[in-house]
Formats: C-alpha cells, structure tokens, sequence
C-alpha cells in the first residue's frame, strides 16, 4: 500500500477529529482569502479610477466625499460650483488639462455623468461600437451599462433626477444611445456619459418661473465649457491635471485661500481612505491569524494522540521492514494533507463568500468580484503546507525515534 494511501486512511480513522481539523484551517483561510481579495481590488480601483488626475476642484466640504463623487461615483457631491470661477481655474498657467463635470442624473442607478472630450482623453476612451456624443442628448455608455440595462447603439432612454433613484424622470427629453465605450476596466464601464449641456437641459425644468423666456434661450446653448456669458451656470467639479511639479504646493494652496472652492488631492485622500479601510481589515488578519494558528495546534494534539493509539501498528510496520524514514514521512503527509484540504476548501470558500457579497452591492463602482484570482492566494496555499508541516514535526519525529522492541515488549 502506498504512503498515502496508509496516511489516508489513518486521517479518516477519526473522521470528527479530522473535520474539525480542516473545517478551522479551511475557516482561517476562507477569511484571509476574502481580505486578500478584497484589498487587491479595492487598491486596484483606486489607483486604476485616480489615474493621471492630480487634483479634483468642487464646493466646500469633506475633500473624502468630493473624491468619492467625482472620481469613483459612489457619494454623493458636496455641492456646485460657479462655472465662471471654475474656468478661471481651468486658464490657470499650472493646469495642463480641465475637465469639467455635472452630475445630478441616473438612468436605473446609474450615474448620468456630463462632461467634455477631455475626459474622453484622459480615460484613453475608445468605443466598441458607435461614436462619441457630440450633440446635446447623445449618450455614450459604459460596456457594463450597455449589457446590465440591455442598451445598444440606437436606443432612447430617460433620465431621473437624484444618483441613485429614478425619482424624478425627465420624460421631455430622451437620451440617444450614440455610442458603446470598450471595456476600460475602470470606473466608465459603468457610467452614461454626455455633453454638460445635456445635463444642464434636463434641469431647466427644474429652474425659477421668474426666468423671461429671452434667458430661457440663453440656457439652450450647446453645454460645453465655452459658455462664460452664462453667469448662472455650475459645474459639479473639476479633474486637474498639473503642468508643472511646481503646482503641487502651490495651486491647491491657492484654491482653498483664494476662492469658495476646495482643492481636494486623489492621491491623499485614497491613501487616507485605504488606512481607514486597513484597521479593520488588519483586526480581521489577525483574527484569521489566530485562527490558523489554533488549527495548528489542533493538528498536531491530534497527531501526537493518534501517533500514541497506533504506535503497536507502527512497530509492526518497522518489524515488516518499513525504514524509519518512512514513518516520518507517513505522519508528515498526514499533516499536510489535512492542511492541504482545508486550504483548498478556505480559498473556494473566501472566493464564493466574496462573489456572494458582490452580487448584493448596491454600487456598480465598488463592486467585489469574487471570481478573480490573483497570484498572492499561492502564499496562502503555502502558508496551509507550512501549517502542515509545523504541525507533524514533533510526532513524526517521535515515530522516527520510536523504541521497536519496548513497544512489542508492552503489547
């Protein structure tokens, strides 16, 4: 009979002791699985959605939930700002790019986002079919969007006024789906993007009644970002995009001390966020930690014991001709298969525990994707072997040292 298959069986010989062995380690990694996951991705999107934007310019308040509305669309804005004083901004001699946003909009959830082509070349934005909008009310949507809302080059859809709900649906104007993005594998697969004046039409509606209708007609222009005469219209924010390091240090500083806006960086607050996001996910490590770390000590009180039980057998074997050699390596590899399966069993585990939690997100951008594998989950699987291994040392070495003739003499 080979090695394993005497390992194999000696495991199952006590199938409650072996379960419980492999149902701790298997819980242990499940939770190392979820967390190593869920960071990776986490700390993908942030950098993949900040990319190449230095600095993100809106109204006053927290600068956390300027960048979570601005650049990963899962917050609410802090407000507007006057378009006048935001393309001064944009004119400055430290800005290299400016891109000017208006939200306000959803279509069943998703975010409406109204832009211009500047945000077509900062994301290298390309389409898989159709074009880009160039008139007010064309729409050019995410792949995600164009296959979770079943829309195709062609369609017409309304919007709703508020980013999560269609409360309000602005049934006087229809978007036209003009154009599908390619998957960009960041945060524009699952947006609608449009002109600003697109945006900026659906709120008419929504103006004072005082307005004559000689302003009224001033409101239809085409709603990019040359409409300076427009004294009265916003913009949600701006994505900065620096000329020069110097602008580092001096523009934000000159933004928050000189104006009614905030200059709020990508790089700084997704730092803060992540350190907010690591307390718990280091607590939750060292629960995880703990966990395997009990499931050692459960491997090994159950192998010193069954090495105790079988050492007649295992005396027998050596009398048979099995060399000492072969009795360390029997109880190591039932350790490491022990390990081994509930390692295997811990990462399936975490995989389908975070799928399980993607699927009922309520944000597309945040979305965990529990169907991803990623190269460190290895280290997990090595770390199990290594449990394993830990854990059968000190028996398998008895065995190695086991007194044959004492043993018989007993029995």
């Amino acid at each position: 009979m080979s090695p394993f298959k005497i390992s194999w069986k000696n495991i199952w010989s006590k199938p409650l002791n072996a379960a419980l062995n492999i149902l701790l380690i298997a819980f242990g990694t499940a939770i190392l699985t979820v967390l190593l996951l869920a960071s990776t991705q986490i700390e993908d999107k942030l950098e993949k959605n900040s990319k190449d934007i230095d600095l993100v310019v809106g109204a006053k308040g927290s600068p956390l939930q300027l960048i979570l509305s601005s650049i990963y669309y899962i917050d609410f804005p802090t407000g507007n700002i006057p378009m006048k004083e935001a393309q001064k901004l944009m004119k400055n001699p430290f800005v290299k790019r400016a891109v000017p946003l208006a939200l306000g909009d959803n279509y069943n959830g998703v975010r409406i986002v109204g832009t211009d082509s500047n945000y077509i070349s900062l994301y290298d934005l390309t389409t898989q079919s159709g074009t880009f909008w160039k008139a007010e009310l064309e729409a050019t949507i995410g792949a995600n969007v164009a296959k979770e809302q079943n829309l195709k080059v062609g369609d017409t859809f309304f919007g709703g006024h508020g980013l999560t709900e269609m409360k309000d649906e602005h049934k006087d104007h229809a978007y036209k789906v003009v154009g599908i993005l390619a998957p960009q594998q960041n945060v524009t697969d699952n947006l609608i993007l449009t002109g600003i004046g697109s945006v900026w039409k659906m709120h008419e509606e929504h103006a004072d009644e005082g307005h004559t209708e000689e302003e009224h007609h001033d409101h239809n222009h085409e709603g990019d970002a040359d409409h300076a005469h427009d004294e009265d219209r916003e913009f949600t924010s701006l994505l900065i995009q620096y000329r020069s390091p110097m602008a580092v240090a001096m523009f934000p500083m000159m933004v928050n001390q000189t104006t009614n806006m905030q200059a709020a960086s990508p790089a700084q607050e997704s730092t803060r966020l992540f350190s907010l996001i690591g307390v718990g996910v280091d607590t939750l490590q060292w629960f995880a930690v703990l966990i395997m770390f009990i499931a050692a000590i459960s491997v090994f009180v159950n192998l010193y014991n069954s090495l105790k039980e079988r050492s007649y057998d295992l005396a027998i074997m050596r009398t048979l001709g099995a060399s000492k050699g072969k009795l360390f390596s029997l109880i190591i590899l039932e350790g490491l298969i022990l390990t081994l399966i509930g390692t295997i069993i811990g990462v399936a585990l975490g995989h389908s525990i975070l799928h399980l939690i993607g699927n009922y997100q309520e944000s597309s951008q945040a979305k965990m994707n529990g169907l991803l594998f990623i190269n460190e989950e290895f280290y997990l699987l090595a770390a199990g072997l290594l449990i394993g291994i830990v854990a059968a040392i000190i028996p398998a070495i008895q065995a190695y040292r086991s007194n044959i003739s004492k043993i018989l003499a007993k029995n």
